[in-house]
């Protein structure tokens, strides 16, 4: 039995406060790098997401007359308490770490640095994800397309800084300055306000996101990312310690939340010169058929 008073237990009273105002949730998320001069640089990616999220709408309470969606609340919630948690057992509160990305945490808040701060948060994201895949099949399709966007794009960005060479090949060089969570560059990569309306729910299809989305975003999902998606899962579970990440993958497509006869769809935006030239200046070839089978 949970001790009312261990970090963990204190961690989920934290998260239960904050979980009806999208405001204090980004009020808590923003603390816990307040908290220390050491950790403020590393704020700005993950805060300027949460900002967006909850621009959207995707974090207000169900008791609204416009409610988010309980799949982003949820997945925030889970990251928000891994947080709290770690600090709090920092802190000297007694217990243990309630899981392995919370102990993540306490390795990134002991020693900072750009990639235990990305195997922290990285760890957090998945754990979320793989704990709410219920919530996120009752999602829009292309809210589920973009749940999957979000996540290939942050374990992208973890491997520009770890595993630039697999990530960029011949480019490698740039990884570990742009993946650099302190910095500004990060957000091109992690900024989904490129590539999809900053509304919930989303009233386009996804075919009508994609094709709308901005050339440099679509560039670096199919360009970059889409060649490299098996070993690139392959590489962050080895890094989260989550076996279970490949799994998200079908073939080499995004597959959370996604059924296999849809599959097709994720082909849409593998067009355009651009991408095949992005694709050859970083050492790799475009892998999915340039559209949907049956479509013209």
């Amino acid at each position: 039995m949970t001790d009312a008073t261990d970090a963990s237990a204190r961690a989920e009273r934290q998260v239960a406060r904050v979980r009806d105002s999208a405001a204090e949730r980004f009020g808590l998320a923003r603390d816990f790098y307040l908290s220390s001069a050491a950790l403020r640089p590393y704020g700005n990616a993950e805060l300027s997401f949460t900002h967006w999220s909850r621009s959207r709408g995707v974090l207000a309470p169900e008791s609204v007359d416009v409610p988010g969606s309980p799949w982003w609340r949820a997945v925030n919630e889970r990251l928000l308490r891994d947080k709290a948690e770690a600090r709090l057992l920092t802190d000297g509160v007694p217990g243990t770490p309630s899981a392995r990305s919370v102990e993540f945490w306490l390795d990134f808040i002991r020693t900072p640095s750009p990639g235990l701060w990305y195997r922290a948060h990285n760890a957090s994201i998945v754990a979320g994800y793989l704990r709410h895949e219920e919530l996120a099949a009752a999602e829009l399709q292309v809210e589920r397309f973009m749940m999957n966007v979000a996540l290939l794009r942050v374990l992208f960005t973890h491997a520009m800084l770890i595993r630039p060479r697999l990530a960029l090949g011949p480019l490698a060089a740039l990884g570990p300055r742009l993946a650099d969570p302190r910095g500004r560059g990060v957000r091109m990569f992690l900024d989904l306000g490129r590539s999809f309306p900053a509304v919930y729910p989303l009233t386009v299809s996804v075919e009508e996101a994609v094709l709308d989305e901005h050339a440099l975003a679509r560039m670096l999902d199919y360009g970059l990312i889409a060649p490299r998606l098996a070993a690139l899962y392959a590489f962050s579970a080895a890094s989260l310690e989550e076996p279970r990440l490949p799994s998200l993958l079908d073939q080499g497509v995004p597959a959370y939340a996604w059924p296999r006869a849809d599959r097709a769809i994720w082909y849409i935006g593998n067009t355009g010169p651009h991408l095949r030239l992005i694709a050859r200046a970083t050492g790799v070839r475009l892998r999915w058929e340039s559209r949907p089978p049956g479509r013209r």
